[in-house]
């Protein structure tokens, strides 16, 4: 089987992605980069030329973002019933959410760090994100039945991914607190992967250097 390989720094979306890998259960190494030179170097950007973490390699099989390596991993390992099978009806689902983390949330939630949240009506007709609220309102909507996962009764991939977002939003005040959050939030970080992977990710951070 090909190796797993993680390239990562524990202050970073590198988190998701081990937590994902957690959730697989395949033998992995873990490979920490420091910010800075090291991050940026050639070498590195030979992987991902934006020079940033995460990136998985699998055997010859290099993925870089955070949602393509959690589809990708789901996609590899379909035993571990992380996904939809696909061509079904649930799949729809899968990749709508998994893809609004990726493009709205995360957008809005920086956009509004940044402080250009956009609040007046044309404004949010333009941006692709809409705003902060509508998103979280959006999220609050999903959760609205108490549903245990984002998909229903079955966790995934989703849940690693756009649960995350919802975890730390909610840790760092960045996403409107709704309905629902604290509820899922102690369900998903609950998890013997979701809790191993932060045990790893938090001793590593006295050895790697945070962002500056």
């Amino acid at each position: 089987m090909a190796e797993l390989v993680l390239h990562t720094n524990p202050m970073s979306r590198g988190r998701i992605a081990r937590w994902m890998l957690e959730e697989i259960g395949e033998p992995y190494e873990s490979r920490y980069l420091q910010y800075g030179p090291e991050m940026k170097s050639d070498r590195f950007r030979a992987l991902n030329p934006m020079g940033k973490v995460p990136v998985l390699e699998h055997g010859d099989t290099v993925v870089t973002e955070g949602a393509a390596i959690c589809a990708y991993l789901a996609d590899a390992f379909p035993e571990k019933g992380l996904a939809p099978e696909p061509g079904t009806v649930a799949r729809g689902p899968y990749y709508r959410w998994l893809f609004f983390a990726a493009g709205p949330v995360e957008a809005a939630v920086t956009a509004s760090s940044f402080g250009f949240d956009t609040k007046d009506p044309e404004s949010y007709g333009r941006a692709g994100w809409g705003n902060l609220e509508t998103v979280a309102d959006t999220l609050g909507g999903l959760l609205a039945d108490d549903r245990p996962f984002l998909l229903g009764e079955r966790f995934s991939a989703v849940d690693v991914f756009l649960g995350a977002q919802i975890v730390w939003g909610r840790q760092f005040g960045t996403l409107p607190d709704r309905a629902g959050f604290e509820s899922y939030v102690a369900r998903i970080t609950g998890r013997d992967a979701a809790q191993r992977a932060r045990e790893i990710d938090d001793a590593a951070m006295a050895e790697v250097k945070s962002p500056d």
